[in-house]
C-alpha cells in the first residue's frame, strides 16, 4: 500500500546561545566555524554537501553557493546577524528538499534555528520566522504534535502570514484533526491564494472523498507556479499521483513527463513515470527508470518502489533484500530525529511478510495520532492479515471517517467484510475500488480482484 501524497511545502527553523565574532572556516571544511573568545561557544556552521551535477540547473546550483557564501560573510562580521542565520536555516531546507540528504540538513537547520530562538527574544520578526521554520522543519521530521504547538505559538506572533497555517493544515491533518485542517486552510486560502495554499486544499478535498475538486484545486495549484522551480515540479508530480492513485495512468504519465520537461531530471517525477510503466506491464522500464531516480538522491521511497516490483514479479527474495536495504536508510533517518514508524509498519507488512512487526510499529503511531487514517488504515490491514477481524473493522471504521474514496483503503474494508461473511458489502466496495482504480495487482489486490 502506497502512502497518499500530502504536499508539505515546508521550511526549516532552530535556536542556541549568543554569537560572538570571530573567523570563518572555507565552504569545503566539515563545518565553517564562528569562533569567539574563552566566554562563548563555537558557532558551527554545516557546510554545503555538493550536489549531484543534473540536480537544477547552474544558475541554480550558483545561486544556493551564493547565498551560503554571503550568509557566511555576514557572521564573519556580525555573528549576531540573525536574518544571515534564518537565511542559511531556509538554504538547508530547500537543499533537504532537492538532495535527499534529510538526516543532514534538517539537523543542520535545527541548529541554526534554535540560535536564533536562543538569541533574538526581543525581534518578533526573526522570533516569528524562526517558529514558523521550526514548525515547518518538525512536519518534515514526522513531529507532528512538535510541528503543532510550535506553529500555534508562531501564529500569536503573526496571524497574518498565510504560510504558518499552512503548518497548522499540515499537523492537524497529520494528527487526525480534520475539521481544523478545513478551517486552518480556509484562513490560508483568504489571505493569500497560491500554490502552497491551493495544493492544500486539494488534499482536504481527497481526503473527504471529491476527487474532481482536488484534481481541480491541484491544477489551480500548478497554474500558480513558476514553471522549472523545485516546488512547481514537486506539486505538478503530486497532480501526476492524483491522477494515477484513481487510475488515470494517460493523465499521470503526461504530468509527470511536463514536470520533467520543466525541470529536467526531477527524481520524483522520474519514479512516477517508472509506477506507470509498471502498472502497464512494462517492467523493465520501470525499474531502469527506479535505478535511475536513485542515482539522483538518497529517497527510501525509490528503493521501496523497487522492491514492489520485484514482489510483483514474484522475486520475494530480491523484494525482502531491497526492502531490508530501505529499512537501514530508514534507520539513518530515525537516528536523526525523524519519526518513521508508519513507514517502517508498511515495508514490514507489504514487503517483509511481517504482519506483527507492522502492528507493533503501526500501533506507536496509532498511540500518537489515533485519529489519523492512514494510521488505521495500515493497522486495519495487518489486523486483518493476522486475522483479528473485531479490531480490523473497528480500525476501518476510522479510516473511512472522512469518507475518501482512496482505493486500498476500499479494498482492506472489502477483504474485512468479505472475512466478516458479508459476501454483498465486500463485493460492493471492491468493485468500486477497482473502478476508481484498475490497476491495483498483487498480494491483497489479487485476492480481493478474484471475489468479483
Amino acid at each position: 500500500m502506497k502512502k497518499s501524497v500530502l504536499l508539505l511545502i515546508g521550511i526549516i527553523s532552530i535556536a542556541t546561545t549568543a554569537f560572538i565574532a570571530a573567523k570563518v572556516v572555507s565552504k569545503g571544511d566539515a563545518t565553517t566555524a564562528i569562533e569567539g573568545g574563552t566566554q562563548a561557544a563555537n558557532l558551527e556552521i554545516p557546510r554545503l554537501l555538493e550536489r549531484q551535477a543534473n540536480l537544477g540547473n547552474a544558475e541554480e546550483r550558483a545561486n544556493v553557493s551564493g547565498i551560503f557564501d554571503k550568509s557566511n560573510a555576514a557572521l564573519q562580521k556580525n555573528p549576531n546577524d540573525y536574518a544571515a542565520l534564518l537565511q542559511l536555516a531556509e538554504l538547508y531546507m530547500n537543499e533537504a528538499r532537492v538532495t535527499g540528504e534529510h538526516p543532514y540538513y534538517y539537523p543542520a537547520a535545527i541548529q541554526v534555528l534554535d540560535r536564533v530562538l536562543m538569541g533574538a527574544q526581543s525581534n518578533t520578526e526573526f522570533l516569528y520566522r524562526a517558529m514558523y521554520m521550526k514548525s515547518s522543519v518538525q512536519l518534515s521530521l514526522h513531529q507532528f504534535q512538535k510541528a503543532l504547538v510550535t506553529g500555534q505559538e508562531a501564529v500569536k506572533l503573526n496571524p497574518y502570514d498565510a504560510g504558518i497555517y499552512g503548518v497548522l493544515v499540515d499537523a492537524h491533518v497529520e494528527l487526525g484533526q480534520y475539521a481544523k485542517a478545513v478551517e486552518m486552510s480556509d484562513k490560508m486560502v483568504s489571505i493569500r491564494p497560491d500554490l502552497r495554499s491551493y495544493s492544500r486544499i486539494s488534499y482536504l478535498r481527497e481526503l473527504h472523498g471529491d476527487v474532481p475538486g482536488a484534481i481541480d484545486a491541484l491544477k489551480m495549484a500548478v497554474d500558480a507556479g513558476y514553471p522549472g522551480y523545485e516546488q512547481s515540479a514537486w506539486c505538478r508530480t503530486t497532480l501526476g499521483n492524483l491522477y494515477e492513485r484513481y487510475g488515470d495512468l494517460d493523465n499521470a504519465a503526461m504530468h509527470y513527463q511536463i514536470a520533467l520537461d520543466e525541470r529536467a531530471e526531477f527524481p520524483f517525477a522520474i519514479a512516477g513515470l517508472a509506477s506507470v510503466e509498471a502498472k502497464r506491464g512494462n517492467n523493465e522500464n520501470a525499474m531502469q527508470l527506479l535505478e535511475k531516480a536513485a542515482k539522483i538522491i538518497p529517497e527510501v521511497s525509490f528503493h521501496v518502489q523497487k522492491a514492489e516490483l520485484l514482489a510483483s514479479q514474484g522475486d520475494e527474495a530480491g523484494a525482502r533484500k531491497l526492502a531490508a536495504e530501505a529499512l537501514e536508510m530508514m534507520q539513518e533517518d530515525t537516528d536523526k530525529g525523524h519519526n518513521m514508524d508508519l513507514e517502517y509498519a508498511r515495508v514490514h507488512l507489504d514487503l517483509m511478510g511481517d504482519p506483527s512487526k507492522a502492528l507493533e510499529y503501526a500501533t506507536k503511531e496509532y498511540n500518537a495520532r489515533p485519529n489519523n487514517i492512514d494510521v488505521n488504515k495500515v493497522l486495519a490491514a495487518c489486523e486483518l492479515e493476522l486475522g483479528h477481524l473485531d479490531e480490523a473493522s473497528r480500525y476501518i471504521q476510522t479510516a473511512r471517517a472522512t469518507k475518501t474514496l482512496d482505493p486500498e483503503t476500499l479494498v482492506i474494508e472489502g477483504m474485512i467484510r468479505n472475512a466478516q461473511g458479508k459476501g454483498k458489502e465486500a463485493k460492493a466496495l471492491i468493485q468500486e475500488a477497482f473502478k476508481h482504480n484498475p490497476y491495483l495487482k498483487g498480494g491483497i489486490y489479487t485476492q480481493a480482484l478474484a471475489l468479483i
